[in-house]
């Protein structure tokens, strides 16, 4: 292995970049059996396919694949909170097409230093749309789970400053972040920075924020860090930003099917047989997955306190009719 190799492969270790790591490693066998040792060049290759076979499952031979710990520092921390989650998808219930895409980006992040051998750069940046509760907030937590990385939440609250010009400077530390330190990074609410230029309530700050984003947003992204936007109002956001993402992704009111699934893994061991499910279907409709699962807990930790060996089919069918007359009441709120 040639010194150039050496210094390569050590700093994507430095860098935590496995894959640009499996990759150098491969040059090398490339090399070897160039130079006639075919057995050495063999065994790197059988050795990095069982690392990548090992990123495919999440599962080494040591044990679970840590997670990097990358907190932020200075003053990102108050700008961006960091966790660690162990969600992935398959924790979620979402449709077909749905999981079948977030499958594919999960897909080319693991295998990005192949995509590149080839001209091609995964997928980097998502929009995600669709009512609240749909499941968009825990896609983030999933694909974070699902690539054993960091998930980066930005608060808006505090990106947003009442000194001219101090906002986008904000938005540039969160985007040399993404650049130096791979994870998923979320930001929700992105309708409060990337509405409409032009709107009858916009604001000169707001325009200058929204057109840093379009400018931080066509950078190389180095790290293949996921950047992740979710919204319940899309019909907001500016043209120019919606087409700067490589996926957009709609989530949808659970059907009946899926609300019962939801349903049934939230009652976990205290689950109703298929007739007294078939009893609460009629107050299903209508209801996000976070409404759904609000009202299962509910019912499931009465059950628990009261040390009860079951739920009532009763119960959970009131508590659901109750969250349907939340959700009635606040939307005549909003309409008035």
């Amino acid at each position: 292995m040639s010194n150039k190799h050496l210094l390569a492969l050590l700093n994507s270790h430095i860098e935590g970049d496995e894959e640009q790591f499996l990759s150098i490693v491969l040059q090398a066998a490339a090399q070897e059996a160039r130079q006639g040792r075919l057995d050495e060049a063999e065994k790197l290759k059988r050795l990095v396919q069982r690392a990548r076979d090992q990123q495919r499952t999440g599962r080494p031979a040591g044990g679970q694949t840590p997670i990097p710990l990358a907190r932020p520092r200075g003053e990102l921390q108050g700008l961006i909170e960091s966790a660690y989650p162990k969600v992935t998808l398959a924790n979620m219930v979402l449709s077909d097409d749905v999981l079948g895409r977030l499958a594919r980006v999960v897909k080319q992040q693991q295998q990005r230093a192949m995509l590149r051998d080839h001209g091609q750069t995964p997928t980097t940046h998502m929009l995600l749309v669709g009512p609240p509760g749909t499941g968009k907030t825990m896609t983030a937590s999933a694909l974070a789970g699902e690539l054993h990385l960091p998930l980066f939440t930005v608060r808006l609250e505090s990106l947003f400053s009442r000194f001219l010009g101090e906002t986008a400077g904000k938005l540039r530390l969160i985007f040399d972040q993404i650049g130096q330190t791979r994870g998923v990074y979320l930001f929700d609410e992105f309708d409060a920075i990337g509405a409409r230029r032009g709107d009858p309530n916009d604001v000169g700050e707001i325009r200058r924020v929204l057109n840093s984003v379009l400018a931080f947003m066509e950078e190389p992204n180095s790290t293949d860090s996921l950047v992740l936007a979710a919204t319940n109002h899309s019909e907001i956001l500016d043209e120019a930003l919606a087409r700067r993402f490589d996926e957009v992704i709609a989530y949808e009111l659970p059907g009946k099917a899926a609300a019962l699934a939801i349903i049934e893994r939230r009652l976990g061991k205290l689950r109703l047989s298929e007739r007294s499910l078939s009893s609460i279907a009629p107050a299903l409709g209508g209801l996000s997955q976070g409404e759904l699962v609000r009202a299962a807990d509910a019912v499931v930790k009465d059950a628990i306190l009261e040390g009860l060996p079951k739920i009532s089919a009763t119960a959970l069918k009131h508590a659901l009719e109750n969250r349907q007359i939340l959700k009635n009441r606040f939307r005549r709120h909003i309409s008035t």
